[in-house]
């Protein structure tokens, strides 16, 4: 039997956003945002009958997400799973002031090399400046 390595390979992202964390945690909460922010992996999005996932359309094809979140909490943990790999991922905004830190960890999935895990770990940069931007001017 097979068992599972005691670490895997991570990745956290940290942006700060000059929003209050009620603004900031109301927007990623709500998947129908995603395609304006997650410009590099969210080409599209809508519902499903399972009100809990949401099909996304992503450069490699169909995806879904599932955004299990706690406002009081600042949890924005999600899902996310596509042909490639099945993602858990851990999100938190946290208060800084008037502001906000938002934070998201990445776990290497084992389908991927160490070199193409850095490459889409290179690509959240991108996206955590257009949310930036996004909530801070609304542009």
């Amino acid at each position: 039997m097979k068992t599972a390595p005691a670490t895997v390979r991570s990745m956290t992202k940290t942006v700060s956003i000059r929003r209050p964390v009620a603004e900031v945690f109301a927007f990623l909460a709500d998947p129908a945002n995603w395609p304006a922010w997650a410009v590099v992996n969210v080409k599209a999005i809508e519902p499903t009958d399972d009100a809990d996932w949401w099909l996304m359309t992503t450069p490699h094809g169909p995806a879904r997400l599932r955004i299990r979140g706690n406002a009081e909490l600042g949890i924005l943990d999600h899902d996310y799973i596509d042909d490639q790999a099945s993602w858990q991922v851990p999100a938190r905004v946290v208060a800084n002031g008037t502001g906000t830190e938002f934070m998201i960890t990445f776990f290497q999935p084992p389908t991927f090399t160490d070199a193409f895990f850095d490459e889409q770990i290179a690509l959240v940069d991108t996206e955590l400046t257009t949310l930036k931007r996004i909530l801070e001017t609304g542009a």
